[in-house]
């Protein structure tokens, strides 16, 4: 690639597109691959795992360097520049000398920051294209100090890869997306691009366009989607792999939207952002109101030495507030997120009355 990644992603008119398997299985698949995504112009970089950190060891986890100059070739054949994970220096030095075009760090080992320090010296002096996917957890200062680590290697070509976040047996996604964490990501560093993994996020192709829908509506820079010739014969993410067709049929169905809007139209948004705001405020005010209550509690309770937590009582009011979220168009979720907090910062007052020598706000 003769430009920097991050300023191709910038300035393309179109959306970025990544796309390719999973795992490089054969010669054969990846020159297949490669052909068919050399037929659609919005791919700009073929992706394909060499090496794949696997949760069990008896997963297929990649065939290695071997398979280095198989994806090397085919993007030069096709004109596609080639993308792959690294986890350690050894796979830094074998994809560097093989000649691919850019590498991405993956959620397994973004978490770690002795393997991340590692690939950051391995990559020191050089102009490596590299994209750093969130840690597996969801920790936004992992994230952010994976991007320092490489800008004090002297790396500049840095782009952002939201894939999810591993839960415990989460009914809908693989990888729950908590998209307030890339927006916080975006916050702290405006100057990194954000792609988004829907096929990390989803787990299965059902969910792609949904999930990769959000991701536009959010204004994310581009889209890596895992795209194999035959999917359901796949060795690896078989469920959350689509073909090159249905990759295509994808992004048609896309709706694409701006980020800026007109004088006309920025007025209007401004005036209801103005009631917004009001609102905002007076959820404040009366948030404020609530607390002062609670440390009235407090003093009752610490006169009459009674527990802070009241868990009965907690019970019954989530009970209740779950079951009129409907009636007030909100999802049970974001009531139980904005109760669960709320509880804790009252749990936090009535502490704070009931041991005031020893009990500081945090």
């Amino acid at each position: 690639m003769k430009n920097k990644l991050v300023d191709r992603i910038r300035n393309q008119s179109d959306l970025f597109v990544i796309a390719g398997p999973c795992s490089a299985e054969s010669r054969e698949q990846v020159n297949q691959i490669a052909q068919a995504l050399s037929l659609n112009s919005r791919i700009q970089l073929m992706r394909a795992g060499i090496w794949k950190p696997r949760t069990h060891p008896d997963s297929f986890e990649g065939l290695g360097e071997k398979a280095l100059p198989w994806l090397v070739e085919a993007g030069n054949e096709y004109g596609v520049p080639t993308c792959i994970e690294v986890a350690n220096k050894l796979h830094v030095d074998a994809a560097l000398k093989a000649g691919v075009d850019a590498l991405w760090i993956g959620a397994r080992t973004t978490v770690n920051p002795f393997a991340v320090q590692e690939i950051a010296d391995a990559l020191k002096g050089t102009d490596t294209a590299l994209l750093i996917k969130n840690p597996i957890n969801p920790d936004l200062e992992l994230w952010l100090g994976a991007f320092e680590r490489f800008n004090n290697a002297g790396l500049d070509d840095l782009t952002a890869i939201h894939r999810g976040f591993s839960i415990y047996n989460h009914a809908k996604y693989r990888n729950v997306p908590r998209w307030e964490i890339p927006i916080a990501f975006n916050e702290k560093r405006p100057d990194v691009p954000m792609i988004c993994d829907p096929s990390h996020i989803a787990g299965n192709r059902e969910l792609l366009l949904e999930v990769s829908q959000y991701a536009m509506d959010l204004n994310f820079d581009g889209l890596m989607i895992e795209t194999h010739p035959n999917p359901n014969r796949a060795l690896s993410d078989a469920k959350q792999q689509v073909d090159a067709i249905g990759l295509s049929t994808l992004l048609e169905k896309l709706v694409l939207r701006q980020p800026d809007f007109s004088q006309d139209v920025g007025s209007m948004i401004d005036e209801i952002r103005g009631k917004v705001s009001i609102l905002d405020d007076q959820l404040f005010e009366i948030l404020s109101e609530r607390m002062q209550l609670s440390e009235e509690v407090g003093i009752l309770k610490r006169e009459n030495n009674i527990t802070v937590l009241q868990q009965e009582h907690w019970n019954q009011l989530i009970s209740k507030r779950l079951t009129q979220s409907n009636d007030y168009h909100l999802t049970n979720h974001f009531v139980r997120t904005i109760m669960d907090a709320i509880h804790q910062e009252s749990i936090r007052h009535q502490t704070r009355i009931m041991n005031p020598k020893t009990t500081k706000y945090s």
